[in-house]
């Protein structure tokens, strides 16, 4: 069994019954990778940040900080889990 990676500059702003959120989150869990999770309905500070950060309600949705401190933010769990399974190579390169 591994290790889940652990990535401090991904949030991903989502809700429990949310479909689409669902199969982000399983896809977080088979690529083994640990993120920050945000649920926009337990806590409405997290919709404040989305709204404000992202433009947008839109659930799921992936918080990206890259090296430099530039933030963006990713809608569509199709585009969420491909961008993950790109982490997930780099990550998997960078170990071996």
């Amino acid at each position: 069994m591994t290790t889940p990676t652990n990535v401090n500059n991904l949030s991903l702003y989502h809700y429990q019954s949310c479909p689409y959120c669902v199969v982000t989150r399983k896809a977080l869990g088979q690529l083994d990778i640990d993120v920050v999770q945000r649920d926009v309905i337990q806590q409405p500070k997290y919709r404040s940040e989305l709204m404000a950060g992202g433009g947008k309600a839109q659930v799921p949705c992936l918080r990206i900080e890259g090296e430099n401190g530039k933030v963006s933010w990713m809608y569509e769990s199709g585009d969420i889990i491909q961008y993950l399974r790109s982490y997930a190579k780099q990550a998997a390169k960078q170990m071996a």
